[in-house]
């Protein structure tokens, strides 16, 4: 009995201990991306960067890398990805990719099921050698996305669902330790590098400021860079402080338009200007994740390396943020509006009567190539169908191809950015493939489409003032005036017309420009109200809906970011607060936007559709 007993004991041990192998590879991570872009635009609403094979209809090339297995067996493999039309369309999507571990070709077809991101079986390989390629093989160009992959000898064993489980056990698995490490000291730490926070840092740094200034993406510009590929809006050398925006001549590219081609906004020009400043440490591919508070005060943020998976801590005593969404704001429990308010709401005439939770959209924006000879494209309709009469026969499409004005440009934002791919491909495969006089589609080809889309709005982060329409009308006078808003009050809505023809799913927006004398904004619109070392420059300040019309181009965001460093100089100096400049320093401010800290160089501003009509009224 005893020796029965003790078989039991020791059998219940050896089951015990056994543990199936397991391997988490995130699919960003991969050593050579092939043809595969990484889009990190989502990863806090599904979890984690991705790849992406972005391939306008022709499929791209491998992405590969060397996995290194814990033991040789068989494996059962498991591919975090999503179906990315079902939001439209219940069948087959069109982003279909497949696995190679080793020579072996899996045997499912990945990424065209289902509805939501989830973990799909891909199969079963057996594994010899501990070092092994794995192959992503795109087969449609269609934008198939993958998140992960998942090994393990143990077919019952897969990774969480839940995205909070699914966040600690990615942590644990790739040992990313609790703390992160800090990135070094530094007297201010811009989040976002388009045109407000490049502007924002490089003023603190030739002010005597160590700045950091942190990115998540390759390239540095925002909307002007050539991954989205927007035009600089908006006056220099206008209003009190004729010197804020010199700044931008020092970088700003040569030629305007929007939807050019890439080498039009002239990445690289911005990216050796910021780098041969000294007092700025450029960190490329870094987004905030998290921010750690002290009080009403920010202590630090993190941000998260989007291919590395690794995370480096922030500290500074004034953070700026110039995301664009307001999201160091919003993580540090910053006060905030979405949405349009109502006319009773700040007494504006352009608001809506009752205030709702509409904004501008987003634009995805592409154009077409002579390819000098007949190309085919795909056939390609999910959901949304084109003809005849609800065609757009352009060959391009830039600003009024723009989705997602009914829907929350945070939290929908996925949904929002595929509707724009889903549109362009669905109205070119038609115009290729069946509009009856087609002559001049023949010989075209998608020559660009952007994957990553351009906002407009989202949130914006509340200030001591709150620009309104009403400010802008009677040309208001504060004490605090800073840079100057130039371009009309441009606010953008469904258009009509395309509405008609899709109803609840227009794509295409209008606006009115509704002139304005040029206008100096205080500064109070440049700082939060309730975390108290916290700026923002760019988009989110401290406007109403209507006033963003004005506020939102890009120069103008430029000279916002001007206004910041100088400000978080003052900071430095007298160990203040944004605040504190305001009600302590607001002279020495003034003599810093007088006297500006960019180059006297020639303006090489191009007037655009919007610019005002009215001249500075002294």
């Amino acid at each position: 009995m005893k020796r029965f007993l003790l078989s039991i004991i020791l059998l219940i041990g050896l089951v015990t201990q056994a543990k199936s192998a397991e391997v988490l590879v995130e699919a960003e991570s991969f050593a050579n991306k092939g043809g595969w872009v990484v889009d990190q635009q989502f990863m806090d609403l599904m979890g984690s960067p991705y790849l992406l094979a972005h391939g306008l209809g022709s499929p791209v090339n491998d992405a590969s890398t060397e996995v290194s297995f814990p033991e040789k067996g068989t494996y059962y493999v498991y591919v975090r990805t999503y179906n990315w039309t079902s939001p439209w369309y219940d069948g087959t999507g069109p982003g279909k990719f497949t696995l190679y571990v080793g020579d072996k070709r899996l045997t499912a077809t990945l990424g065209c099921e289902g509805s939501a991101w989830e973990w799909q079986a891909a199969g079963k390989v057996m594994v010899n050698d501990l070092k092994t390629i794995v192959r992503l093989h795109d087969l449609t160009g269609f934008d198939g996305r993958c998140d992960a992959l998942f090994f393990t000898t143990d077919p019952n064993t897969l990774p969480p669902s839940d995205l909070e489980q699914l966040t600690d056990y990615r942590r644990k698995a790739l040992g990313i330790p609790d703390v992160a490490p800090k990135a070094g000291d530094f007297d201010l730490v811009v989040v976002g590098a388009g045109i407000a926070g490049i502007s924002a840092a490089v003023s603190a740094a030739r002010l005597g400021c160590k700045v950091a200034l942190i990115n998540d993406r390759p390239v540095i510009g925002g909307n002007n860079s050539s991954e989205i590929r927007v035009h600089m809006g908006g006056r220099l050398e206008v209003g009190p402080y004729k010197n804020l925006g010199n700044l931008q001549k020092e970088f700003t590219p040569s030629n305007g338009g929007n939807a050019q081609p890439a080498s039009n906004y002239e990445d690289d020009k911005k990216m050796q200007w910021i780098l041969k400043e000294k007092n700025v440490s450029l960190f490329l591919n870094y987004r905030v994740t998290k921010v750690t508070m002290d009080g009403n005060k920010i202590a630090s943020v993190t941000a998260q390396h989007i291919e590395q998976g690794t995370e480096l801590s922030f500290c500074a005593p004034v953070f700026s943020d110039c995301t664009g969404d307001g999201t160091v704001g919003a993580l540090a429990g910053a006060d905030y509006r979405m949405g349009r308010e109502g006319k009773a709401d700040f007494n504006e005439s352009i608001a809506p009567d009752e205030a709702d939770k509409l904004t501008m959209g987003a634009s995805v924006q592409w154009y077409s190539e002579d390819n000098q000879k007949p190309c085919k494209f795909p056939e390609f309709e999910y959901g949304v169908h084109f003809n005849e009469q609800n065609a757009e026969q352009v060959t391009m499409g830039e600003w009024t191809w723009e989705t997602g004005m009914n829907l929350n440009q945070i939290t929908d934002f996925e949904r929002i950015r595929d509707y724009g791919m889903l549109v362009v491909y669905s109205n070119w495969s038609f115009l290729k493939n069946h509009l009856k006089d087609n002559s001049s589609y023949k010989s075209r080809k998608l020559g660009w489409v952007a994957y990553i889309a351009g906002k407009r709005e989202s949130r914006r982060l509340m200030g001591d003032y709150i620009l309104k329409q009403d400010d802008i009308d009677k040309n208001m006078r504060h004490e605090d005036a800073s840079f100057t808003t130039s371009w009309s009050i441009d606010l953008h809505w469904q258009d009509p017309d395309n509405e008609e023809k899709f109803p609840g799913n227009a794509f295409k927006a209008v606006t009115k420009h509704h002139v304005i004398h040029l206008y100096a904004v205080p500064y109070r619109c440049l700082y939060s109200r309730n975390i108290d070392n916290l700026f923002m420059a760019g988009r989110n300040i401290s406007v109403t809906h209507v006033a963003l019309g004005t506020v939102r181009v890009m120069r103008t965001t430029g000279m916002m970011g001007e206004v910041v460093g100088m400000a978080a100089s003052i900071c430095k100096e007298h160990h203040t607060t944004p605040r504190g400049v305001y009600r302590l320093y607001l002279p020495q401010l003034k003599e810093l936007m007088k006297a500006g800290v960019g180059e006297q160089l020639p303006n090489n501003q191009l007037y655009n559709l919007g610019d005002t009509l009215g001249d500075w009224l002294e």
